[in-house]
């Protein structure tokens, strides 16, 4: 009997597992928390040198720096003039010097970050977004760790201890003392983000029957929203960077009770041969979902279930690229992945660029979540090809047209990166699926896998981004539109999978038959 059977049996979305969504769900708000915060703990305020001199003249420097630079941009006080009593705009041959005192930073809208912590302004400027980089690698290191630790040990453990994890590094970046030590503790945050995001959704996965589990996953991505919405009003009740880490950190401490409430994977406990344990769960959930299981089935009749024939030949992630059709769709599809998320990221992380409120901006790009994922429900059952190009091709255009926006134009600006980011929201949302039905189910987790390193690649590449302005303002949403509009173009080479049997092996994607000669499969037609 198959596990799916079971679950049609017990209730393949019933009270069990709405419950257990619940518990699912309610950690991804602290996610988004941690995922986002650096938006207002790593801003840079206004800033000015400390020149040393009197206080009349450092207010008439103040004064100064507000003034424009020759190119139109208004200088940041990275140099200063020698002479503070000539009122000139910067640049225009007048002699400079090095800011070397220090700098004053304004107050108006943040407390303090760890850029007015620790002069993450000028030569050093570059740190912060490296710092952003580092966190992002850890989400891909913990994808690598947990996902094999939860593969051996259960998903269940993993989550408790990412969770764990996640509360006390948290708390610990608090305090760091320095820049260097909160990177590292930020770092380790992001490898326990991976723990929880990925094996929460496979342990919800497996305990959800076929036809409610797109339905069931797209939960997540809603309390994701809610988290990156709540986030706005956290980071403008607390100004202080120190404050904030441990307003989104601290409540992790709550998740202990999940010791007592989480439950088990039934389905990986029986693919690891712990067929009693499993079948208590079934038992236990099939009462919650008010339909107890006969006495008459007992465990002999389920200890089968996933169970493959010891003959059957293993397959590894060569197996992607090995065969021609197979190799194409593998590379659009990691492709896919890699743009999704360094767009979706490259966004969200640099809303202050678009020029308004920050907090307002912030709330807005969570607002924007909610009808991106809703309006997936209504296209991705006509087609997953269609829907996965047009909100690409949308999410491409929007973020193109605002490089040709003047920068005072703020309002319209930030409304196509919103456009952007609704476009891009709801290609990722599509890509999870997709990504699903287009490797054959011999090679799916494999293919999903290397998919997942390469969104974490793109997430790590999201802040460096930013660099590219010191070539010109409008490379980073130059970028952001051009890799939405490639991805859209490739997934014209792509199958559409929509109400269509999954391929189970590689043979049903290449159409023809394949053989095995010496360790290697070659076309046979």
């Amino acid at each position: 009997m198959n596990f799916d059977e079971i679950l049609r049996l017990i209730g393949g979305f019933g009270k069990f597992q709405k419950i257990l969504y619940v518990w699912i769900c309610v950690p991804q708000i602290f996610l988004a928390f941690h995922m986002l915060v650096s938006v207002f703990t790593g801003a840079v305020p206004p800033h000015v040198c400390q020149t040393g001199k009197s206080s009349a003249n450092s207010q008439l420097f103040f004064n100064l720096s507000l003034l424009y630079t020759s190119d139109g941009h208004p200088d940041l006080s990275c140099k200063i003039p020698e002479n503070l009593s000539s009122i000139v705009a910067f640049g225009d041959g007048h002699p400079t010097e090095r800011c070397q005192g220090g700098w004053e930073y304004s107050k108006e809208i943040f407390e303090s970050t760890i850029v007015t912590e620790w002069d993450l302004v000028c030569d050093r400027a570059s740190l912060n977004n490296i710092g952003s980089s580092f966190y992002m690698f850890g989400l891909l290191v913990g994808a690598i760790v947990f996902g094999t630790l939860a593969d051996k040990y259960g998903r269940r453990i993993i989550i408790l201890i990412s969770l764990s994890i996640q509360a006390v590094f948290g708390c610990a970046a608090a305090f760091a003392p320095n820049f260097y030590v909160y990177t590292a503790l930020r770092f380790i945050v992001g490898t326990s983000i991976s723990g929880v995001i990925m094996n929460a959704f496979v342990l919800g996965t497996e305990w959800t029957g076929p036809k409610e589990r797109m339905l069931a996953g797209l939960l997540t991505d809603y309390f994701f929203g809610f988290g990156y919405i709540i986030l706005a009003g956290v980071a403008y009740l607390v100004r202080d960077w120190r404050k904030l880490q441990l307003a989104i950190s601290m409540p992790g401490f709550i998740f202990v009770f999940y010791i007592w409430v989480l439950p088990r994977s039934a389905r990986w406990l029986m693919a690891n041969g712990r067929e009693e344990e499993a079948w208590e769960l079934i038992q236990k959930a099939a009462e919650i979902n008010g339909n107890p299981l006969t006495k008459d089935m007992d465990v002999s009749k389920t200890c089968n279930i996933e169970g493959k024939p010891e003959e059957k030949k293993k397959h590894s992630f060569i197996d992607l690229v090995r065969t021609p059709t197979m190799r194409k769709r593998s590379l659009i599809i990691f492709y896919l992945w890699f743009a999704n998320v360094l767009v979706y990221y490259g966004l969200s992380l640099n809303i202050s660029s678009f020029g308004m409120n920050i907090y307002l901006t912030q709330m807005i790009f969570g607002l924007v979540e909610m009808p991106a994922r809703t309006i997936i429900l209504f296209t991705i059952n006509r087609s997953r090809k269609f829907s996965q190009l047009a909100f690409l091709a949308v999410g491409g255009v929007a973020c193109l047209l605002t490089v040709f926006i003047p920068s005072d134009q703020t309002l319209i600006k930030t409304a196509l990166a919103m456009t952007g980011k609704f476009g891009i929201t709801a290609s990722l949302s599509i890509i999870y699926v997709y990504s699903a039905e287009v490797f054959p189910t011999v090679i799916r987790q494999n293919g999903i896998g290397i998919g997942s390193m390469c969104a974490r690649t793109g997430g790590v590449l999201a802040p460096m981004l930013y660099f590219l302005k010191s070539f010109s303002p409008h490379v980073p949403m130059l970028l952001c539109g051009l890799c939405p509009l490639l991805g859209s173009v490739l997934t014209l080479l792509l199958p559409d999978t929509a109400n269509k049997a999954l391929p189970d092996t590689i043979e049903d994607v290449e159409g023809c038959n394949l053989s095995e000669k010496n360790s290697s499969l070659k076309p046979m037609c």
